[in-house]
């Protein structure tokens, strides 16, 4: 392979349990294929910092595969450096360790390392580097590293095999996957889950319903990896018909399923789902209480979120980030701020998404000072803020009044931590400005965004419109929402209230027979009742 150029990771790779089951493949093959580094480690040297005395490649190799698992990868590459006979274990151990690390550009160049001092690579070398640049901008390396395993005669490995079908997925190719599969000597189950992720990572439902058909034999992980994939080409009740099918399910499945109504917003059906596992006697873990709770406060069901959580503290589940966060967000969604604040205050560690939801809340809620002051303690601690942190401070901004504080916010975005505005953080300025009644400052901010206002842009400058009585900036922006989605019924609404109040009964009907043509009705109001579910 040739010592070509690449560009910098695309992007933060975050994987989550359940979300996808070809991640957790993934994670699975990891450990499979660096289980040589692993067994070094279970004889480690007292120090992890001390160099060995002895020259023996082995004992070399066990302090770094420690130094690896405990995530030194620069003490572990300094090490590495001074070796003065290393084998193939050696490279692997550091291509493990970069790979875990999420640095594709180390991988890469360890790779290069590795053919350039004449090693040749072995199965488990192809699979360590192919999962280190997937999901990267490295992963156009896959062909490459494709055409240097056929001359090794090591794509007819199922590790090997299984790890370029998904890297062939990842880069979006689906007419290699079958013929990488056909060269797979002794094909067991693994490989084929891997074809079937492929599929449906690409939204080829139907190839993949081919594969799991021909199967010869199947587990929990083919039947979570076609569902996984129904739901994530919308297919809900597919997804569900697939589910009720199984004989046998674990932890995974109902939590990918669950997860599944989540994402289509079919939070009823998330929690019922939820009570059937709880009833068959499986042990929901962290990510599936997660997925519960983000449901209760999808569907404002306090009662039930409070359930969960007794659940939880009941049965002893092991407290983390998420599961936090997860709770936090439910209570903020259901209206019972005191508690999220209590739960914010309890988490021992809190990531970025657990501030973005913490700000989110106080946003909701129309507290903006402390909306300000949870930003500031998260500046404070050195987390850094994306574009969605922004847009809560943003809306909690406006929802305070905080004019001055809101624009100083805005304007510090690109300057200060190089994020650059987009629509919403544009729409929560022009929601701000409106509230405050300075409906001239938004027509201007509008008029100099750097691309074309979209309906929630136009929607923020009508809502204000029509709060503080301007009919003629009013009718422009309801106009302006009439030209890019016609059925939109806010602007409806407003032209009518804007025409009937200026005494304009000719437009008032002519709108009303419009609005009929176009089978376009009046927004109603609407009020949350929490359903009654059976307790857990």
């Amino acid at each position: 392979m040739g010592a070509g150029t690449a560009g910098e990771e695309n992007g933060n790779f975050h994987m989550s349990f359940y979300s996808a089951p070809m991640r957790v493949m993934q994670k699975v093959l990891s450990l499979r294929i660096s289980r040589d580094v692993c067994t070094l480690s279970a004889i480690t040297p007292k120090s992890s910092d001390r160099r060995p005395t002895s020259q023996h490649t082995l004992s070399w190799n066990r302090a770094i595969a420690r130094l690896v698992l405990n995530h030194q990868m620069q003490k572990a590459q300094d090490l590495f450096d001074e070796m003065t006979e290393k084998d193939i274990v050696s490279w692997n151990t550091m291509l493990s360790g970069y790979s875990k690390a999420r640095n594709p550009e180390q991988v890469y160049q360890c790779y290069l390392d590795l053919e350039r001092a004449a090693f040749r690579p072995n199965e488990y070398t192809m699979s360590i580097v192919l999962h280190g640049i997937m999901e990267t901008a490295f992963n156009v390396l896959v062909q490459q590293i494709h055409a240097r395993a056929i001359c090794l005669s090591l794509n007819v490995s199922v590790f090997v095999g299984s790890a370029l079908i998904r890297g062939y997925a990842n880069v979006g190719n689906p007419g290699v996957l079958d013929r990488v599969f056909d060269e797979i000597l002794g094909r067991d189950v693994t490989s084929w889950n891997a074809l079937i992720s492929g599929y449906m990572e690409l939204g080829c439902t139907g190839e993949a319903q081919r594969v799991f058909d021909d199967m010869p034999e199947r587990n929990v992980v083919s039947w979570t990896s076609l569902i996984n994939g129904y739901i994530a080409s919308k297919r809900i009740s597919k997804a569900r018909s697939m589910f009720n099918k199984m004989s046998e399910r674990n932890v995974v499945s109902w939590t990918v399923m669950i997860s599944g109504y989540n994402q289509n917003a079919m939070f009823v059906e998330s929690l019922k789902l939820f009570q059937l596992m709880v009833k068959s006697g499986t042990q929901p873990n962290n990510f599936t209480f997660s997925s519960v709770l983000d449901a209760c406060g999808g569907c404002s069901c306090l009662l039930l979120g409070q359930q969960v959580h007794a659940y939880i503290l009941k049965f002893g589940i092991p407290d983390d980030v998420i599961l936090s966060t997860s709770l936090l967000d439910m209570y903020a969604k259901c209206g019972d701020i005191d508690t999220a604040f209590c739960v914010s205050e309890s988490m021992p560690e809190r990531n970025l998404v657990s501030w973005n939801s913490i700000i989110g809340c106080c946003a909701r809620h129309g507290l903006g000072e402390r909306a300000l002051k949870e930003f500031k303690r998260m500046i404070a601690v050195g987390v850094e803020p994306d574009r969605v942190t922004f847009v809560n401070l943003l809306s909690a901004c406006g929802h305070g009044g905080l004019v001055t504080e809101g624009q100083e916010h805005f304007n510090s975005m690109e300057t200060k931590y190089g994020i650059q505005a987009e629509l919403e953080h544009y729409a929560c300025m022009v929601d701000l400005y409106g509230r405050a009644g300075l409906l001239e400052k938004a027509r201007k901010l509008i008029k100099g965004m750097p691309f074309e206002p979209d309906v929630i842009v136009w929607g923020a400058l009508l809502g204000a419109c029509r709060l503080h009585s301007s009919f003629e900036l009013g009718e422009f922006a309801a106009k302006e929402i009439y030209k890019l989605k016609q059925d939109n019924p806010a602007a409806y609404s407003v032209l009518l209230k804007i025409n009937g109040d200026k005494g304009a009964w000719n437009s008032v009907a002519e709108l009303r027979n419009l609005m009929k043509e176009r089978h376009v009705k009046k927004q109603k109001a609407g009020s949350w009742i929490e359903s009654k579910m059976d307790p857990m």
